[in-house]
């Protein structure tokens, strides 16, 4: 059985036995207690300042967008400010963090966050999705760091982490909609915010794309592609 979701997401049955499920949230909630990373985007809940940082992290690594982080919002502190600059104003304060279109996307959306919320970012699903600019992963992050909603996310290290936890073998990218699933699934409940950050840590700190630390991984006992 499947039904459609939002923008034609497809959503199939998954099974996660309870007993894994139980033991991988408490030992990455726990990984994370101990070994999280200390990011200026966590010091806040501002969803314009959670919007930034999602935006800036896509195709780049955390150590060059932290002071690009700081200096745009020091030049943009509100999103009103950053709907009030030229496009080619913000794509020159962007430099030189690269893929380009994101300035200019990040500025729409907050063109379209003034003319249709009032300034505000919207903090429904549906209402995210319908923004450009905004997809699943963004509107999700949102939604969990900003709004603290057990909402799902999957990045790329979301994404490794969870296929070779749980499913160990096939193409992690075919796999996608499964994955999705996953993510959903294992978040405990009121725990969104911390599940989904540690998530992301574990995958760019230990179970990384190249050498991951298997030997010292607290999911060593329950990983599907360690144990096969």
């Amino acid at each position: 059985m499947s039904r459609t979701t939002l923008k034609g997401y497809q959503r199939k049955e998954v099974t996660v036995p309870k007993v894994k499920k139980q033991k991988f949230q408490k030992r990455l909630l726990h990984w994370y207690e101990k070994s999280g990373r200390d990011l200026p985007w966590r010091r806040t809940s501002d969803p314009y300042k959670i919007l930034v940082s999602e935006i800036m992290l896509q195709q780049t690594q955390v150590d060059r967008v932290i002071p690009k982080f700081h200096e745009f919002l020091a030049k943009y502190p509100t999103i009103q400010a950053l709907s009030q600059a030229s496009p080619e104003e913000v794509r020159k304060t962007w430099y030189p963090l690269g893929y380009n279109i994101r300035p200019y996307r990040l500025r729409e959306i907050a063109c379209e966050s003034v003319e249709r919320y009032g300034g505000t970012i919207p903090r429904l699903e549906a209402e995210l999705l319908s923004m450009k600019g905004i997809g699943r992963y963004t509107a999700g992050a949102i939604r969990s760091f900003a709004f603290n909603q057990d909402a799902p996310i999957l990045d790329t290290n979301v994404m490794r982490v969870l296929f070779r936890v749980f499913i160990g073998e096939g193409d992690p990218k075919k796999l996608k909609n499964q994955l999705w699933i996953l993510s959903e699934k294992l978040i405990p409940r009121g725990r969104g915010y911390d599940f989904n950050q540690a998530l992301m840590d574990f995958g760019a700190m230990v179970c990384t794309a190249r050498k991951p630390t298997c030997l010292i991984c607290p999911m060593r006992e329950i990983c599907q592609m360690y144990s096969s």
